[in-house]
């Protein structure tokens, strides 16, 4: 059984509530040379089956490198969802899909330069936090 780490951030109380608490999210993904598995919440705003996320740190971030490195899954709602590498796009260029989110969300999103979208693809079975990665194809 791989052990999961947990980022930072984590160990608030974000980190406990975020698999269950709209529109806390948690981004489980695997290290582009550790191989480790890691957890990530953050706010993801959820249309249809899209998820839209705020880069309020620019693309340097590991959860999205690892991502783009090989995709992972998102627990939103306390459902597992895989995901493919995401989508980043600059916020200003985003007129449409921001028109999809309320008020307060877009005015979180505009927060941030750029946008990571990710398209959420098969459902995977069980409850939120025993969801683990998938392996490596």
């Amino acid at each position: 059984m791989s052990e999961i780490h947990h980022e930072e951030s984590d160990i608030s109380i974000q980190g406990v509530f975020a698999w269950l608490v709209p529109p806390w999210a948690v981004i489980l993904h695997r290290g582009r040379r550790s191989g480790r598995q890691y957890r990530t919440p953050l706010f993801a705003f959820r249309r249809g089956r899209t998820l839209v996320i705020a880069l309020l740190y620019g693309e340097e971030s590991d959860w999205l490198r690892n991502l783009r490195a090989g995709g992972g899954q998102v627990i939103s709602a306390g459902r597992t969802f895989v995901v493919g590498p995401p989508e980043v796009v600059e916020t200003r260029e985003a007129a449409s899909l921001l028109a999809r989110l309320s008020p307060p969300e877009r005015a979180y999103c505009r927060l941030a330069e750029k946008l990571a979208i990710l398209e959420l693809a098969e459902q995977l079975p069980g409850f939120g936090r025993r969801g683990r990665l998938s392996e490596p194809a």
